[in-house]
């Protein structure tokens, strides 16, 4: 950052692809809200590489503390005569030319671009001018520990791309390919669509693709957060990033490297530092209005005592106004702040999160009512039979007779009652099935009439049935036998094992639950009691879910609204956060949503919440303790208390602890 570079703009470098650039409005080192710019060439700056870049780094400055160190104990322990006149002059400047050399060409480059008062603009003045009243020491270690403290904020920044950038980048390099009869090594990104990967026990999968062995069971932690092992069937889709925990596997690669789910997460949590949150905004706009302000202060403080002050030395109070430019920087601001957003989005990331940016950590800490879906939010979305009650036949018999009907039916709730019936329709056979839209099922299973459907089908048929069923609150499919009553399934879609937890922990944050539904009142409101949610509201349309959340905005609430980001896109556009359940699934959702919770655990709802209020109050930190330090010792510096050394501290010193503060973030547990 404060190092010499090749090319004409100093610049901050995270990875060997990604630079920071500092030429913002404010002329402050904001690192342009973590935007990405590429190197067009490859020089010999690139501090990727381990700790000999690190070196290289800090030797400028390793130089002058070394000379600086030299020169105070030759002025004030180990007298030496030919140590004076020019010779110290000389060598106080060859101590500075090491770290003050880049700033006074990145202020002479801000000048040229319009950007007077830039940070830089503000150390060559104070550095410069603490030379042209001899103190020359002083003059050096600010621009000393200016330049450490700079290198540091780079680190920390670079740090904290990279440990986002390794968390998420779990694709491997290359992969075993399947030719003919032998397998080659091949680069990810060369590999095409329709070739096959061979897939050993550890290995971790380059490309999404299509799971061609009976069954495999994949560690998900590199796209979910989650550890728990999760098993694919045959024809099923598995993801870059997994890892293989059982016997070799086979998978047909569906989407090319830079298309796979996983090179789309990249991009958008690249591409979510662009999205500035309302406080980072307001330091810029500030920083550009506050620097000029405190330039004309100094020369106020100056100049003015020579009209009131009896006693007045040009150079005692020339000397209090270079302390009051150095305290005045605002670099631990326009730094540590979206610094720390980005560690928010970091620590999202690490727990399976996806925050498409730092205006929406923001929103979500000011979040008053949390809007759900049902199915796939707080249930499973996959039908079970939870019950089967047989009337005058065996419960066998029962579902043998209505899983085989139900085979010749494309309804997802036919299919729970032949995972219900596992292999027990194999000897049956099936004749004249035919579907009666929005009745059910009519066709012969071993010569017997069979009639499976809802109630209405049964008084379509005039066939009398117990209506003690009608007042059940879930999915209720009856069977009739030969036109007679046989008996029914209770179907129901499961709740999600988490989801009481998550409702729990958002009322004890004082946040409002609603669940908006599609299905029938009397289910939605069975799942909302065992929930306790706060309202439901059931059979809505879509067009319903989009009037419900209207309302609650008139009411000038703070919504987020969570859903399965395909069928909610309306609504999820109109809620001041749209989350989307599940988001590796649809690719729909990672477009529509603001945040993407990468597995279907309702939990994270309150986790994305609570990281949310985490880094807005680690922001608001940062900048009560810059201001109040700075408040402190520029008061002092103007009243002649403090001396550079103080104002080192309130620069450097309160940039480095606000950082610090910012990077905490990613290593809280949420």
């Amino acid at each position: 950052m404060i190092h010499q570079h090749n090319d004409k703009e100093s610049c901050c470098a995270l990875d060997e692809k990604t630079v920071i650039t500092k030429s913002n409005d404010s002329g402050c080192c904001s690192h342009d809200d973590l935007e990405n710019h590429s190197h067009g060439d490859e020089d010999d700056h690139d501090h990727s590489n381990g700790s000999d870049s690190v070196f290289r780094m800090f030797l400028p400055s390793v130089i002058s503390l070394l000379l600086l160190l030299l020169a105070i104990s030759f002025d004030n322990y180990f007298h030496q005569t030919w140590f004076a006149g020019w010779v110290r002059i000389v060598w106080f400047c060859v101590a500075y030319i090491p770290v003050g050399w880049p700033v006074l060409k990145e202020a002479l480059e801000s000048i040229r671009k319009g950007a007077i008062f830039s940070e830089f603009f503000l150390m060559c003045i104070a550095t410069l001018g603490a030379f042209g009243i001899g103190q020359y020491a002083e003059g050096v270690a600010v621009m000393l520990f200016y330049s450490i403290g700079e290198l540091f904020q780079m680190l920390a920044v670079k740090r904290a791309k990279s440990n986002i950038k390794s968390l998420l980048d779990q694709r491997p390099d290359t992969a075993n390919i399947i030719e003919g009869f032998a397998t080659i090594s091949k680069k990810a990104s060369d590999i095409t669509i329709g070739e096959i990967i061979q897939l050993k026990q550890g290995e971790k999968l380059a490309l999404d693709g299509k799971l061609l062995s009976d069954n495999a069971t994949f560690n998900t932690a590199a796209l979910t957060g989650e550890s728990k092992p999760d098993t694919k069937s045959k024809g099923e889709t598995v993801l870059a990033g997994m890892i293989n925990l059982n016997a070799v596997a086979q998978v047909e690669v569906t989407t090319a490297f830079n298309d796979s789910k996983l090179s789309r997460i990249l991009e958008m949590v690249q591409e979510a530092s662009a999205k500035k949150a309302p406080t980072e905004l307001f330091i810029r706009k500030f920083a550009k209005i506050y620097t000029p302000i405190v330039v004309y202060l100094a020369i106020g403080i100056c100049l003015l005592p020579s009209l009131f002050v009896a006693d007045y030395v040009f150079r005692d109070w020339l000397y209090r106004a270079l302390i009051f430019l150095v305290i005045s920087c605002p670099c631990a601001l326009v730094i540590s702040i979206p610094l720390g957003y980005f560690g928010g989005i970091g620590a999202a990331s690490k727990n399976g999160i996806l925050i498409k940016g730092s205006t929406f950590l923001d929103i979500l800490a000011t979040i008053q009512v949390v809007v759900m879906d049902k199915t796939g939010t707080l249930t499973k979305g996959v039908f079970k039979v939870q019950k089967a009650v047989a009337v005058g036949i065996s419960e066998s018999d029962l579902v043998k007779y209505t899983a085989a009907i139900e085979t010749k039916s494309t309804h997802p709730v036919g299919s729970a009652i032949i995972e219900y019936a596992k292999d027990i329709v194999k000897d049956t056979t099936v004749t004249e099935a035919n579907e009666i839209a929005g009745h059910g099922i009519k066709g012969l299973v071993d010569g017997k009439e069979i009639l499976v459907g809802s109630t209405k089908l049964m008084k379509k048929f005039d066939i009398s049935y117990d209506t003690e069923i009608d007042v059940i609150p879930f999915t209720i499919i009856v069977v009739a036998i030969n036109h007679k009553y046989a008996g029914y399934f209770i179907i129901a879609d499961e709740i999600k094992e988490d989801a009481k937890e998550t409702i729990q922990s958002l009322h004890k944050s004082n946040v409002k639950t609603i669940m908006l539904s599609g299905d029938n009142q009397a289910i939605v409101s069975l799942v909302a009691k065992e929930l306790n949610i706060d309202q439901a509201f059931g059979d809505l349309l879509p067009e319903n879910k989009v009037q419900k959340v209207s309302e609650l905005k008139e009411q000038h609430l703070k919504i987020a609204f969570v859903g399965d980001g395909v069928n909610d896109a309306p609504v999820i556009a109109l809620a001041d956060v749209g989350i989307a359940m599940g988001g590796l699934g649809s690719d729909a959702t990672i477009e529509t949503a603001d945040v993407v919770i990468q597995n279907d655990q309702p939990i994270k709802i309150f986790t994305a919440i609570n990281i949310g209020k985490k880094t807005k109050q680690i922001v608001w930190q940062n900048i009560g303790l810059a201001f109040t330090v700075k408040l402190i010792v520029l008061i002092m510096g103007a009243g002649g208390l403090a001396t550079m050394w103080e104002a080192v501290f309130a620069d450097v010193g309160v940039a480095l602890l606000a950082i610090l503060n910012a990077v905490r973030i990613q290593r809280m547990k949420f």
